[in-house]
């Protein structure tokens, strides 16, 4: 689905996987939101089965990325300027956030903006950390050398060079996918500063979290991989710490790629969390029509 979002004085297209059914604004809407060098096929198991199971999904494409146009936005805080845009163009009153890496923070500084559940009902933030830096030695590869950056962010993803046979299905291999995931964005961005490097800064120069974190009141969900060494789970405490309704949950053999290496239990996680969430919000707001959660 392509939607029109007015941003800083100009119409964009912007693509939003609905989860292979039309968007309904009416359902509790769960919005997921992409890292850096991504886009939205990295939720694609996660999104199909919530768009099928009583949720209103939007997987978006951040500017720059994949089919959404616009350039890429150099800072968190202006992609949580455009998800507010995205929200208000989709007709969505209330939503729940879930991002990973790069997604995670702009769900973080939205939540933390709202000060209420009116707005945001619950954030999941999938392979998280604050501050999220990023190594010197990455940033000038993502601008000057972006096969190399591929390379490095590949094999620091995930937490085996060698998952089981066909994992997480017959004929998938988790790195490959990953690898030519990223190569595709780079293709769409040769001019400098590229979008790969144009994410990573933004996560490196990324300063509000803590501010951000002791402003959420919605429900929370912290979902780590315990062999993540991007963002390893300890470099998650501080923002734990500051978030009154957090939960955190460790996946089991994953690294930062947890979507791609342990799918089902992400999705498990997530669905039970989004539901809880949405049940919460539907309660809070009693002039709403019920509607059925997780049917």
């Amino acid at each position: 689905m392509l939607l029109k979002t007015h941003f800083r004085g100009g119409d964009y297209d912007t693509y939003c996987y609905t989860g292979g059914k039309p968007f309904n604004p009416a359902l509790p809407t769960a919005v997921f939101l992409h890292g850096g060098q991504n886009d939205h096929s990295v939720w694609i198991l996660q999104t199909r089965y919530f768009a099928h199971h009583g949720f209103g999904v939007l997987a978006v494409d951040l500017p720059g990325h994949g089919r959404s146009q616009g350039p890429a936005l150099a800072s968190i805080e202006d992609m949580a300027d455009w998800l507010s845009a995205l929200l208000d163009a989709a007709g969505v009153g209330t939503a729940i956030l879930i991002g990973h890496s790069m997604g995670s923070l702009i769900a973080l500084e939205s939540a933390g903006r709202s000060g209420s559940a009116a707005r945001i009902a619950g954030i999941a933030l999938v392979g998280t950390a604050y501050p999220m830096k990023v190594a010197d030695a990455l940033l000038d590869a993502a601008n000057n050398d972006q096969q190399t950056a591929i390379d490095m962010v590949n094999i620091w993803s995930h937490s085996t060079i060698s998952p089981k046979p066909s994992a997480p299905g017959p004929g998938f291999y988790v790195q490959g996918a990953s690898q030519r995931l990223m190569q595709r964005i780079a293709r769409q961005s040769e001019q400098k500063p590229t979008v790969f490097h144009t994410d990573f800064a933004a996560c490196n120069a990324y300063a509000n979290g803590e501010q951000a974190a002791r402003a959420v009141t919605c429900p929370t969900l912290f979902l780590l991989g315990q062999r993540d060494v991007m963002t390893p789970a300890k470099a998650a405490a501080g923002l734990i710490a500051a978030i009154k309704q957090a939960k955190v949950v460790q996946i089991a053999a994953s690294g930062h790629a947890l979507m791609a290496e342990q799918p089902d239990a992400v999705l498990d996680q997530l669905f039970q969390f989004a539901t809880a969430a949405a049940i919460s919000a539907l309660q809070s707001a009693p002039s709403v029509a019920p509607v059925a959660v997780g049917d």
